[in-house]
C-alpha cells in the first residue's frame, strides 16, 4: 500500500516538474556577444569623447561636474561677510 502511494506521488511529481520545466524561460542567446553600436570605453581612455564612455562613467562625471559648479557658485556669490565689529574697527583706524 505504501509502495503504491509512493509510486503515485513520484509519478505525479515527475509530471508536474516536467510541466514546470516548460514554464521556465530560456535565455537563448541573451548573454551573447552581439553588441549594438561601438564598444564603450572607460572615461580615462578617451577623455575627449563622452559619447564613447560607459554609461556609469558618464553619470559619475556629470554629477561631479554639477557638484563642482554648484559649490563654486556658492563660494563665489557667498563671499566673506564683514561683521559689524570689523567694519567699525576699519573706520576707527
Amino acid at each position: 500500500m505504501a509502495a503504491r502511494v509512493a509510486l503515485a506521488a513520484a509519478s505525479s511529481f515527475s509530471r508536474s516538474s516536467a510541466s514546470a520545466a516548460r514554464l521556465v524561460p530560456r535565455r537563448g542567446l541573451a548573454g551573447g556577444g552581439d553588441h549594438h553600436g561601438p564598444a564603450k570605453v572607460n572615461m580615462w581612455e578617451d577623455p575627449m569623447s563622452p559619447s564613447k564612455w560607459k554609461e556609469e562613467h558618464f553619470v559619475l562625471t556629470s554629477l561631479a561636474g554639477w557638484g563642482l559648479l554648484i559649490y563654486g557658485g556658492y563660494k563665489l556669490f557667498s563671499g566673506k561677510k564683514d561683521t559689524q565689529e570689523a567694519v567699525g574697527e576699519k573706520l576707527a583706524h
